[in-house]
């Protein structure tokens, strides 16, 4: 609803930031570590999804297409650009909550530990070294902390009630949910069809000392409305999206 004006059309993981959408972008930074499986949990407007990466290849490259009863298609420059992943595409409902969207894909999850985002928040964070993290502290789940930006300017005074500075939407020192998490797959015992992911499940994983916390100090940014949005083009359009601290550029650039 935060998105409205841009995804009365679109679902949200394929609002554009820059030329990709955002759930490339997302893919990238796991990719980036290596991780090259994913399972999408998919709701509103999932056709959408389905058809942009079943498509992604045409749409997005050069190719050769032989008319007539052969109707054979060659790709230009294969190597250049191609995704290389293997991509797992469930429907889990139009208002399954998130929790209930994790469970629907247990059948699908063949590894003791597996990763999980929201597919709109963007980082410079390395998913090796969390996944590293995870599995040092030996918890059924690890969530990652991040400094939120705050959404207005910052005035401090002195005591005589005069500015001593203002700082236009700093980084707050306080820690939030950052969106990425890696869990063992006994996770799913905490989990049901109707499981809000951030409210029951974590919150007993936390009661029973389960949950890891991995701290992030790097860059962070969510898009959960069209400012958001506006902000994170506006920061690829200017080249000030960071490096992630891998070799080459940054893990969402194509």
């Amino acid at each position: 609803m935060r998105l409205r004006e841009l995804t009365d059309t679109l679902p949200k993981a394929l609002v554009p930031i820059g030329p990709h959408p955002v759930i490339l972008h997302v893919m990238k930074i796991y990719a980036a570590s290596g991780f090259r499986n994913f399972i999408l949990c998919l709701g509103y407007r999932g056709d959408l999804v389905k058809e942009y990466f079943v498509d992604h290849e045409w749409m997005t490259r050069d190719f050769t297409l032989e008319m007539g009863p052969s109707n054979k298609k060659r790709i230009r420059d294969l190597e250049e650009g191609q995704l290389d992943y293997e991509i797992t595409f469930v429907d889990t409902g139009l208002d399954t909550p998130t929790g209930g969207r994790v469970k629907k894909i247990e059948k699908y999850v063949v590894s003791d530990h597996f990763h999980v985002t929201y597919c709109d928040g963007l980082a410079d964070i390395n998913i090796a070294k969390l996944t590293e993290f995870h599995k040092k502290k030996n918890k059924i789940g690890t969530v990652t902390a991040v400094h939120a930006m705050s959404t207005f300017g910052i005035i401090e005074m002195d005591e005589q009630h005069l500015a001593t500075s203002f700082r236009e939407k700093p980084t707050l020192s306080g820690y939030i949910n950052g969106g990425f998490a890696v869990f063992k797959k006994d996770f799913f015992n905490y989990l049901d069809k109707d499981s809000i992911l951030e409210e029951d499940p974590l919150r007993k994983l936390t009661s029973e000392r389960q949950l890891a916390v991995y701290r992030h100090e790097g860059f962070w940014a969510c898009m959960d409305t069209s400012k958001d949005a506006e902000r994170l083009n506006e920061l690829w359009e200017r080249h000030r999206m960071p490096h992630t601290g891998f070799s080459g550029p940054p893990p969402w650039a194509v």
